[in-house]
């Protein structure tokens, strides 16, 4: 194998990571019949990003390397505040998808609307 043919596989590699994430993403969606952000979407944009941004060095392309480099920034951002909030289970990458409307098994999904967080007391106050 070529040194170019090297950095052609590496990149489509990346392209290959960086779009597993709206296929993830599109099957969560239908499983619940509403639109979700897995876990999952976010970890295969960090492998897919950080893959294309070592290509983009290779290639010494300025655009390609900031546009990467800012995706890296935000969705480990996203994975940051997920693990910080209550929403997330201890094994969130148990699955790849959201389970089926109705089930609790521990898996946990980024909705895109405001998040519900589980019941912890959320119920008002019933004290005067």
């Amino acid at each position: 194998m070529s040194n170019e043919q090297f950095w052609l596989s590496v990149g489509f590699v990346g392209q290959a990571f960086f779009s597993m994430r709206f296929v993830v993403q599109w099957i969560a969606s239908e499983r619940r019949k509403e639109s979700v952000i897995p876990v999952a979407f976010w970890f295969f944009s960090i492998g897919g990003g950080l893959t294309l941004f070592t290509y983009a060095l290779h290639r010494l392309d300025p655009v390609f390397i900031l546009g990467e480099g800012a995706g890296i920034f935000i969705y480990s951002r996203n994975l940051y505040l997920i693990g910080a909030s209550n929403v997330v289970s201890p094994e969130p990458m148990r699955s790849l998808v959201a389970p089926p409307p109705g089930r609790t098994d521990g898996h946990v999904t980024q909705r895109m609307t405001e998040p519900q967080l589980p019941d912890q007391g959320n119920e008002p106050d019933p004290s005067p």
